[in-house]
């Protein structure tokens, strides 16, 4: 069977475009895979989490007896065994849960270490 020229440049000119518009809409466009944006999505939602729950953490930390002094104790503490103390204190573990979140518990030991 016998082509045509143009049929063959025709072939080859929609797979060049073809190409050059997928490179174009992922690279500057923002298209994205389903699999990444339901990556992105999960981290956001747990960035969300951690954006709610953190004050909460910093508030439970606060309400306890000798707050203040308790605060002065902990910045007096490595920044590496900040977290362990958060985590034994209970104040990252959200009801109805038996073990605190992680990036709630780093979150609330960064803020709680802030100079005021």
């Amino acid at each position: 069977m016998k082509y045509h020229r143009s049929l063959k440049s025709g072939l080859w000119g929609a797979a060049a475009g073809a190409a050059a518009i997928t490179v174009i809409g992922f690279s500057l466009m923002g298209w994205t895979l389903g699999s990444t944006a339901a990556k992105m999505s999960a981290q956001e939602a747990e960035a969300a989490v951690v954006r709610v729950l953190t004050p909460i953490c910093v508030e439970k930390f606060q309400q306890q007896a000798n707050a203040a002094a308790k605060l002065v104790e902990f910045r007096k503490v490595p920044s590496w065994d900040r977290r362990s103390l958060i985590e034994r204190g209970g104040w990252a573990t959200v009801p109805g849960t038996g073990t605190p979140d992680s990036a709630v518990v780093t979150a609330c030991a960064e803020k709680l270490g802030q100079p005021s």
